[in-house]
């Protein structure tokens, strides 16, 4: 398996974060990609790849809730570290119209942003979208010239937008909430092909049932290939194999990596 997208990195992991990681290994995850949220935590992203290499890849972006007046000088922060290295994607980056709506036009600016860096570094853009999935894919329609590649994490969504970020060419990024009982989005995983889905934890965020409401982690990734594979009437190791392939085409993953 594949977690498209987790912060292992936090301090929620700080007290068991290796024994949180052989767990992951052990359930079958094979990698795991680490969206940046500010650059705050930038160290603490980083020594991660440094201390699981090849288990762990970073990414490079400013999450849209730490878009503030002094967001640019966030930006230039992951641009010269985007200059220096390679990174796996960009992001997690997006708006988020849930929390706060004080930042919005510059939050529509760090989004812009960043989806023309996914397309001069040729990276996967890694899309947040909470309570503004029409918003993004309007970004996402405009900045489409047929090299923009890329997620719209944490997807939650009608069967119509789905279907619109599909044709834009994204993949949706499918956790916890799949198996949330009033949340929907089973109905609509249902009636879609496995072509355009990748797994994600979100962890520690996003904890999927029989643990909701405790923090997520890697290893919980099984619980949703089970949802999933439910679903679609086919066997998890079905589902881990077409999701596999689907995020290895998405990050452009070669077995030599």
């Amino acid at each position: 398996m594949i977690d498209t997208h987790c912060h292992l990195y936090v301090d929620n992991f700080d007290n068991d974060r290796p024994a949180m990681v052989a767990r992951a290994k052990a359930a079958g995850v094979e990698r795991c990609y680490l969206p940046a949220i500010d650059s705050s935590v930038t160290a603490a992203l980083l020594k991660m790849e440094v201390d699981y290499p090849g288990f762990c890849l970073a990414m490079m972006g400013l999450h849209p809730c730490s878009v503030n007046n002094s967001y640019k000088t966030e930006l230039d922060s992951a641009a010269a570290l985007l200059g220096q290295r390679t990174f796996a994607g960009i992001g997690e980056t997006g708006l988020d119209f849930y929390w706060d709506k004080t930042f919005v036009a510059q939050q529509f600016d760090a989004f812009r942003t960043q989806a023309q860096w996914a397309k001069q570094f040729d990276i996967p853009l890694v899309i947040h979208s909470r309570q503004s999935t029409p918003e993004c894919i309007k970004v996402v329609r405009e900045a489409q010239d047929g090299s923009l590649k890329g997620v719209f994490h944490c997807f939650g969504g009608s069967l119509e937008e789905a279907r619109q970020i599909i044709n834009l060419g994204f993949y949706l990024g499918i956790g916890g909430v799949i198996t949330y009982k009033n949340a929907g989005l089973a109905e609509v995983i249902a009636q879609l092909p496995l072509d355009n889905i990748v797994l994600e934890t979100d962890a520690p965020y996003l904890t999927p049932v029989p643990f909701r409401g405790k923090r997520n982690e890697s290893s919980y990734l099984t619980y949703i290939v089970q949802k999933i594979a439910g679903l679609k009437d086919l066997s998890p190791d079905e589902i881990v194999r077409q999701t596999n392939a689907n995020a290895n085409r998405l990050f452009g993953w070669a077995e030599n990596g």
